[in-house]
Order: structure tokens, then sequence, then C-alpha cells
């Protein structure tokens, strides 16, 4: 087992990450950049350098002074989280290089997924339904001729693109040129990417994924299915497990896929397969994720496994703890994602310090934060400030308490999501569970002014 692991990352999944360095007795490092050198993960880890000024780019995201703050600290290995470093295959290489283990699958595999058109390519070839779509690269002029073979409306999506950013809805010929030069300016900014193809877009579908892990000697698993359908700008805003209404049978079926498509690049980590599913049944793979997810403690709380400690074993070399026959779905699981946003002004970021931060408490409740009282929240990263997340013995239950916990958590000197979370828990549309990815746009009001 490792010694010491860096932790590439910053908020709430860097305190995370520290939690599980811990309970296996392994020294966390941490990184921080001139905004953070009073965070709460520099605080918690055994030691912590600096790697820069505040904007990302000239400080978590320079790899070459990530490695080398990772040798001299003299880590073993290094977690990427989520964000920054966590999908950039040269990274992953470079650390082996260096000779620390990089907590994740080989450069290998991130760059065969993250590319989508790549990915859609062994996806259909292992068998595995995609959504229809361009299996190429596309110009202006192929776009045309792809958007009218798959029909309207049509996803114009970038290659590397993920997290929400690099996707654009066309519903017609004449919204098609200014589509495609707004999502190859957006994928040049985010990802240094022009590359562009094409999907039929899915109307009205759910957003279903599957966690999954895979060892070093071939043993795979899979933990279920989330629903991930309540979005903003294609950005998770609730997440519930297991997914309302998705019986034994296409719960099965998911998971049988999931593996099918990690088995297909040899994976060897944890990782996630997103899936669309029509109002049919009928599901497709969109992506996967060579990486931790945010809402991967919906999924611990309803199976009892620890995801990271899972991720820093399998990287150690050591096989899974546990084989399909003996997962168990235990209860129900949701996390409402905490941002420093304001609904009512379509979701704007709302940065400031944060006077007053009382984290609620209680039976079946959660709360894993990047933040505390006195900590102040800049506009150089993601807004995200924390997860709450809540367990019950059935959906009833779980949402019971996670609205409970909303009311009890107290954040005063900035705007938070929190008001949103209430108002959409209470929803009829949520409460039946009969939601799709429209949810935010057609039943809360906050989305018609987004």
């Amino acid at each position: 087992m490792f010694r010491k692991i860096l932790i590439a990352n910053r908020g709430e999944i860097a305190v995370r990450v520290m939690r599980a360095c811990r309970e296996l007795e392994i020294a966390p490092i941490a990184i921080y950049s001139e905004a953070d050198s009073e965070a709460l993960h520099v605080r918690l880890a055994d030691s912590a350098y600096p790697c820069g000024a505040a904007p990302a780019r000239d400080s978590y995201l320079v790899a070459d002074r990530v490695i080398e703050i990772a040798m001299r600290a003299g880590a073993d290995a290094i977690h990427p989280g989520y964000g920054f470093l966590s999908e950039n295959a040269d990274f992953a290489d470079r650390c082996e290089a260096a000779g620390m283990r990089f907590i994740g699958p080989t450069g290998e595999v991130i760059r065969a997924m993250g590319a989508k058109i790549t990915a859609r390519q062994k996806m259909a070839s292992a068998g595995v339904a995609v959504v229809p779509g361009a299996t190429e690269a596309v110009s202006d002029a192929k776009a045309a001729h792809w958007a009218e073979r798959i029909g309207y409306p049509v996803l114009v999506k970038a290659s590397a693109g993920g997290g929400g950013k690099g996707m654009r809805r066309v519903d017609a010929p004449a919204e098609l040129p200014q589509a495609l030069e707004r999502v190859r300016g957006e994928s040049a900014a985010a990802f240094g990417d022009v590359t562009l193809y094409l999907e039929k877009f899915v109307e009205n579908p759910r957003h279903i994924e599957v966690q999954f892990l895979a060892d070093s000697q071939g043993n795979t698993l899979h933990l279920g299915e989330r629903e991930c359908s309540i979005q903003r700008r294609y950005q998770k805003l609730i997440e519930e497990a297991p997914a309302n209404g998705v019986g034994p049978e296409l719960r099965a079926e998911l998971g049988r896929a999931a593996l099918t498509a990690a088995k297909a690049v040899d994976y060897c980590g944890a990782g996630t397969c997103e899936f669309l599913v029509d109002g049919a049944g009928d599901f497709y793979f969109l992506e996967m994720n060579t990486r931790i997810q945010v809402e991967h403690a919906i999924t611990e709380a309803v199976t009892g496994i620890d995801i990271v400690v899972a991720m820093i074993q399998i990287a150690a070399g050591e096989p899974l703890q546990i084989a399909q026959s003996g997962l168990e779905i235990r209860g129900h699981a949701i996390e409402a994602r905490i941002y420093a946003e304001d609904p009512d002004r379509g979701f704007i970021p709302s940065p400031g310090l944060i006077s007053v931060y009382r984290p609620p408490a209680g039976p079946g409740v959660r709360v894993d934060a990047g933040v505390e009282q006195g900590t102040r929240v800049t506009t150089h990263y993601d807004p995200l400030i924390a997860k709450l997340i809540s367990w019950g013995v059935d959906r009833k239950e779980a949402i019971a308490r996670l609205d409970r916990a909303l009311a009890e958590f107290d954040i005063q000197g900035i705007t938070t999501t929190i008001p949103f979370h209430r108002k959409a828990l209470r929803h009829p549309e949520f409460v039946s569970g009969r939601y799709t990815t429209n949810f935010v746009a057609t039943a809360m009001e906050t989305g018609k002014r987004d």
C-alpha cells in the first residue's frame, strides 16, 4: 500500500480523498493556489505545497509543477479527484513515467474514452448501443449532411467535451452554422480541441449512469445505477440512487452494458458509464467518465462500498473485495449539490465571504464540503461548495431527510442553491419520480429565467 498520496485537486473532493487516505493510514499531501492558502483541504493535509497563482491554468492545471511537487514531497501516488487533470491522458502517462502511480485508468484508456468519437466507435464495436449520430468528425458541410440523415433536432457536440460544456441543440438547418461556430469556440477555450460531431437529440430522456469498478486481475463489479436527470445546461443538480422505476431486469441490462464497456478498453479503476433512457425503456451509451464522479456518495450510501478507498486499493494492485453476487442495494439515497449561485438570477455565481456555516446532522445525513465558516468563495473555480446526501430505508424517507437537512443548512454571506433544492424536492414531478432531463426547464420557474 502507498505511504503518501498527493491530491492534485481542491475543495470538497480533495477533503474527501484525504479522509479515505487517513482511514488507510496513508499520509495525504495537498497543493494549493494563492487563492486557497487558507482552504480547508490545506488545513487537513499532513503537508501542503503552493502550486501557483489563483487561476487554475496557472496552478492546478500545471502538470509539470504538480508532478515536481509530488516528487519533492515523496509521494508514491497522485489522486486527481475530478475536473482539473483527472481526465488528462498525458498527465496520467507522465505520473507513471516519474515513478508515481496515477490513481485512475491508464493514459491510453483516458485518451480513448475522452475523445467522444473514438469512444462511440469502441462502444459500437463492443455491441453497446450508442445514440444515433455521426461516426466521424464533422466539417460544416458534413454536419449538414449528418443532420439531414439522422433528423432534427440534433446535438452539436465537442469530441473532447464534458461537464456540460461543448454542446448545443439545433432544431432546424438555419440554426446549424451558428451552433457549429459557438460549440467550436467553446471547445477550443475549454479543451484546446475543435473536433466536433453530431448526435440525434433524444427528446425527454432520463439520464442514468452506472458506477463500476475494475481491478488489475480482470475482476469487474457494477454498483447499480444513479438517476441524474435534474440538470441545467447539462450540469447535474440533484441525483438519486437507485433510479426510481428501474427494476431488476433493466438494472441488470445497464450493468452488463457498463461492464462490457469497461472490458472493451481493459479498464482498471473506478469509472462511470452514462446512458440516456427513452420513454420506451431503451437505453443508449452517452459517455464514459474515467474518474471519480461528484455523485459517488449516493452509491456509497446504498452499497456500503467506499469507492475512493476502492480506487486506492485497486491502484495499489489489490483485487476487488466483493463479487457481483455479493452486492446488495439497500435503501435510497439522494444528493443535492450546493452551489454558490443565485437560482433566481439564472444561476449566476455568488462569490463572497461565508460569514456563517452550520451544516446539518442527524440520522441518514452526510455532508461533503470544501468550505467552512470564514472561507472566501472566489470566481476562479467551480462554485460547488458542498454536497448534502440523505439516506432512507425508502425514497420517501430519503426525500424527507434531505428536505429537513436543507432547512437546517445555514450558510450566510453568499447566495446558494438551497432554496432551489427545497422547491425541487416538493415539486409533484419529483415526488412522483416521473421526471426527465427537462425538469428544470419546464417545471421550475428558475429554469425559465436561466
